[in-house]
């Protein structure tokens, strides 16, 4: 039977697959070039200022790609940016139709790839598992479009909503399996956030550590600390990593202390605070948007997950719960944020739940039907 359209999207995406983690802030992409019923070039976007996925798969086709059928997840570019535009390429190989899985949202891109084909006389197919090709690529669609990074909110907790034993007190939780898929979204993302309160209390490393894995990449790590309360000679510091530590403080915080914290090997960023004299999130999403952090995972504590839940800046959560009940002595997820009837609650999408040894995860996304109002996306 005679291969269709989903089938050979399907196998492009999973080349996409291959570069997520590595691409930011571009997006994962993948490209197979398909001649006589046969797959005769396969690409994948490895990393940002590296040739585009349908480069890779018109070089591993080589001749073959001459009136051949070219399926790729997102709409090639059409413009010249750290690489030449790849509807130029497509049109010297010689390919006879372009397949594509989603368009190109970036409102900076000029031009699109898709009607500069077609004037060109190639044969254009678009919406291919659309949905599917978005959803790899969810950070990078926010971030293009807005401006700003994609919100992970991640936690490991009891069954009745506690992430401690006792306040003040740090201590893993869940099991060794919630912990390896931790450390594989840690592979994936640009940036881990952290309170300076989590950091005093578990001395974190925040770094990715997945036994067997060959290639793995540390996520900079951000500690929101308005009044620089975070030791020169902690861990996210002095430790060796390939990523940076960024501290993000008020503008009064001690400058001696952040002389101390730079010697020391970390970045410090002054920021607005908030009315409570905290970082003023919506003011440091922005500022994180434009260094071209596209996902960040949030991982606490308690008022730092309340505070940006209160502030709906929640895209998705990953909840790992523990089989155990920790009463009363323990701290709640979240820490200034409160409902007062469920038609307040934000709607939850995508949701699923998945057993990890012991442990079960909640997964969901956080349908937002417009962008809250301390947010403004970004003009084109």
């Amino acid at each position: 039977m005679e291969k269709d359209h989903t089938y050979y999207m399907g196998l492009a995406l999973e080349e996409a697959k291959k570069g997520v983690g590595r691409t930011s802030p571009n997006p994962a992409v993948g490209a197979i070039i398909v001649k006589s019923g046969m797959v005769v070039g396969r690409g994948y976007h490895k990393k940002a200022g590296t040739p585009h996925a349908e480069i890779h798969a018109i070089q591993d086709a080589g001749p073959a790609s001459k009136d051949a059928t070219l399926y790729v997840t997102l709409e090639p570019c059409n413009h010249t940016g750290r690489t030449p535009p790849c509807t130029e390429a497509i049109l010297k190989a010689g390919i006879r139709r372009v397949v594509i899985g989603m368009p190109d949202l970036n409102p900076k891109v000029t031009g699109g790839g898709a009607d500069y084909l077609l004037s060109r006389g190639v044969d254009v197919c678009s919406g291919i598992i659309e949905q599917q090709c978005r959803d790899l690529n969810r950070p990078f669609i926010k971030h293009s479009t807005t401006g700003l990074p994609w919100i992970i909110m991640k936690a490991g907790l009891s069954l009745d909503g506690k992430i401690t034993f006792r306040p003040g007190q740090g201590a893993a939780l869940t099991g060794l399996e919630s912990k390896r898929f931790v450390h594989q979204i840690r592979n994936q993302v640009d940036a881990i956030l952290i309170g300076v309160e989590t950091a005093l209390i578990d001395n974190p490393s925040l770094t990715t550590r997945l036994e067997g894995v060959k290639e793995t990449r540390d996520p900079v790590r951000i500690v929101l600390d308005s009044r620089l309360r975070l030791p020169a000679n902690s861990r996210l510091i002095t430790q060796a990593s390939s990523a940076e530590t960024w501290v993000l403080c008020g503008e009064q915080a001690s400058r001696e202390k952040e002389a101390q914290l730079v010697r020391g090997g970390a970045r410090v960023f002054r920021m607005p605070l908030d009315g409570d004299n905290r970082i003023d999130l919506a003011e440091m999403l922005r500022f994180l948007g434009l260094k071209n952090i596209t996902s960040i995972l949030v991982e606490g504590g308690a008022r730092v997950h309340g505070a940006f839940y209160q502030q709906h800046l929640v895209d998705e959560l990953l909840l790992f719960y523990a089989p155990f009940i920790i009463g009363d002595l323990g701290t709640p997820l979240v820490h200034g944020y409160s409902l007062t009837g469920r038609s307040e609650a934000p709607l939850l999408s995508t949701t699923s739940i998945q057993s990890l040894g012991n442990d079960v995860l909640f997964r969901a996304l956080i349908q937002k039907e417009e962008l809250p109002d301390n947010i403004t996306a970004r003009s084109s």
